[in-house]
């Protein structure tokens, strides 16, 4: 099965005014971040703040975008030019890769495995980070998030540790779900993190100093990290 919304994305092409635009390899410009100051004010904010939105229901299908529309979301309320600038190259690299979306397979429900990753205090204003994670079902790509965390972290190991628990609290209910569909996951699910001190702190009973604001969150993955 192939899940498209390739409509949508026209539409969206379309409303934004760039639809014989030359397409964007990328999605997003990996050596510079906007700052939520940078730039002058955009001159139509409600129009901005439509083609974020529209961006948030195309990831629906298009993971591929995910953090890219988060990060011009968070600069809903005060949009300036640089911002309208990221988020038309966002629908620049859409026109160049139209007939994307979500493949799925026939699968056995037997696997259950998760990656996780965090870019710490990657906000330039807040100095905030953002972690992300993808589940698969087999060879399906079932659930998928980019959020910028909530707290400020104070070493990459939280900021990794705290995106590790994100990725624990859905598996979980991933696993909770397929067990009330009859499709229990036997195997224990696996989570890739590759950061070697969230790993150690998964399953190091003792508590350091430098970690003990975050303790709900460890003591939540190592329960489960215990139970297998």
């Amino acid at each position: 099965m192939f899940v498209s919304q390739r409509k949508y994305a026209e539409e969206i092409i379309d409303r934004a005014g760039l639809s014989s635009c030359k397409p964007s390899l990328t999605p997003v410009d990996t050596k510079l971040k906007v700052s939520a100051t940078s730039g002058a004010p955009y001159e139509d904010p409600t129009h901005y703040r439509s083609l974020a939105g529209a961006l948030q229901y195309l990831t629906f299908t298009r993971p591929d975008i995910s953090y890219d529309a988060q990060q011009v979301c968070l600069h809903m309320p005060d949009p300036r030019d640089d911002h309208m600038h990221a988020l038309k190259r966002i629908v620049r690299y859409i026109q160049g890769t139209l007939d994307h979306g979500l493949h799925l397979y026939p699968s056995s429900v037997t696997d259950l495995v998760s990656y996780t990753d965090a870019d710490w205090g990657g906000c330039s204003d807040t100095r905030r980070s953002t972690s992300g994670y993808c589940v698969f079902l087999g060879d399906n790509l079932i659930s998928w998030s980019s959020k910028q965390q909530p707290t400020l972290s104070r070493s990459s190991a939280e900021a990794e540790y705290r995106g590790v628990a994100s990725v624990f609290s859905e598996s979980c209910w991933i696993r909770n779900l397929l067990l009330e569909l009859h499709c229990p996951v036997r195997k224990a699910t696996l989570v890739y993190c590759d950061n070697v001190s969230a790993i150690y702190l998964s399953g190091n009973p003792v508590q350091h100093q430098r970690t003990k604001h975050i303790e709900m969150d460890i003591h939540f993955v190592r329960e489960k990290v215990a139970r297998g």
